[in-house]
């Protein structure tokens, strides 16, 4: 039975491997699964089967964040124009000692709110009170792989309140959960808590997503005090042995990638952030070589300043050209790759999501595509990469379901989600002497 029918839309598949736009569409759903894509007026539908009159929307994989921290957007712009040492030491640190459970749940719903907006259905989560995130995740309808980030000198009982967390939501809310370990670095974690780390994911058959060579001190720092690049030591303690998500990686060496291409570890990539620092992207034309797959990610509102999936996709792709000092280097229909199917295979949802097609998850996102900033439509794709904003999506759905019709938000309440968070703000800035939750080494 077609339980939904998005009627009239163009679809952006993926043929022999490359991506092209097919018009005229209807996309047929059943329960959380995309039952078949036909022609308009083909599929037959019955009298209970609700219509979304797509009228020449583009319909496209829902949009995956591989990094986030999103509970951050509750400190968005509060930590501009700075090195990364006082970023961590002097802002961020500290303000994040003045979270409670409460603030997290409504940052949580701030930042799911924005992502919906944005197109995106499915997010990897790095933060703290996990439980909140989750109940967040529950009630909005995304999709999420969530991880309580730790630090080493929690000590063991943390990770075993870790171990909990993934207890009790793994699976949950119809299956749109899933939960790993997350420590937060092997800069913040030593080498014995990493092992223990990865001990325990082993015990409780999940993933590992941590912080991985983000810079090139870093790496000279574990260098000198562990004779070892941290890819290395992730490799050495085990961390690799299980599903792993590497966030931001962009100083890898030579070494390393051989041992990213074995583990099948995914990289999370948020240009802006970098370029917000100072930085570049990490060496992509490495991981591609190495078939290591790469996907986007916004990392935290306070470095990133939106959780706008778009955005970073258009950013990867020039930087990359810039890197490479070549344009013809990362094409459109290679960066559709990144964005859709390589960002699934980052989250080990390959099987699931990041493509439209019969038997995938129907998470999916409808795009506008008469803006001025769209005019002419030529070249579809090119446009998706490099015009698409986050106001052009329209209508989102996620495991079958509507998130948002006509840029209305039917899962949150967004209004009493912008008062509550913005009520927090004053206390949530205050940056208290010798508070910080951790340090960020110089």
């Amino acid at each position: 039975m077609v339980d939904r029918l998005i009627r009239n839309c163009d679809v952006v598949i993926f043929k022999d491997d490359m991506p092209e736009v097919v018009q005229k569409q209807d996309i047929a759903i059943e329960g959380s699964l995309i039952k078949e894509i036909a022609g308009t007026g083909i599929i037959k539908i019955s009298a209970e089967t609700e219509v979304v009159e797509a009228n020449g929307l583009l319909a496209i994989p829902g949009l995956i964040n591989t990094h986030a921290h999103v509970p951050m957007v509750l400190l968005r712009s509060l930590a501009e124009d700075v090195t990364i040492e006082s970023w961590f030491n002097d802002y961020i640190w500290p303000m994040e000692s003045n979270l409670t459970a409460e603030d997290v749940y409504w940052g949580a719903m701030l930042g799911i709110a924005e992502m919906i907006e944005n197109g995106v259905t499915c997010v990897a989560d790095h933060y703290f009170y996990m439980d909140e995130v989750a109940k967040a995740v529950e009630k909005s309808g995304m999709r999420a792989n969530l991880v309580w980030a730790v630090f080493g000198h929690e000590g063991e009982k943390k990770l075993d309140e870790t171990a909990a967390f993934i207890d009790r939501w793994q699976g949950g809310a119809d299956g749109r959960i899933t939960t790993w370990f997350g420590p937060h670095s092997p800069y913040t974690c030593d080498p014995d808590y990493l092992a223990l780390t990865a001990k325990k994911a082993k015990e409780k058959g999940v993933g590992i997503h941590i912080h991985v060579s983000e810079t090139e001190n870093q790496v000279k720092l574990a260098l000198k005090e562990y004779g070892k690049t941290p890819v290395q030591i992730c490799k050495d303690t085990g961390v690799m042995d299980v599903p792993t998500i590497f966030a931001h990686c962009r100083a890898p060496k030579e070494s390393d990638f051989p041992l990213l291409a074995e583990a099948g570890t995914g990289i999370g990539q948020a240009p802006k952030t970098y370029l917000k620092h100072g930085e570049t992207i990490a060496p992509v034309d490495k991981y591609f070589e190495h078939g290591i797959p790469i996907g986007l990610a916004t990392d935290g509102a306070v470095s990133n300043s939106t959780m706008d999936i778009f955005e970073q996709m258009g950013l990867l792709g020039m930087a990359a050209k810039f890197k490479m000092d070549d344009p013809t280097f990362l094409p459109v229909e290679q960066l559709m790759d990144i964005a859709f199917r390589s960002s699934a295979k980052v989250m080990r949802l390959e099987d699931q999501i990041g493509e439209l097609k019969a038997g995938m998850k129907a998470d999916i996102a409808l795009l506008k595509q008469d803006g001025v900033h769209m005019t002419p439509r030529t070249n579809v794709l090119a446009a998706l990469a490099y015009i698409s904003r986050g106001s052009d999506v329209d209508t989102v759905l996620c495991d079958g379901k509507v998130l948002m019709r006509n840029r209305q938000l039917l899962t949150i309440d967004k209004e009493r989600v912008r008062t509550e968070v913005q009520n927090r703000v004053h206390r949530l800035g205050k940056i208290v002497p010798n508070t910080r939750i951790a340090v960020y080494p110089a």
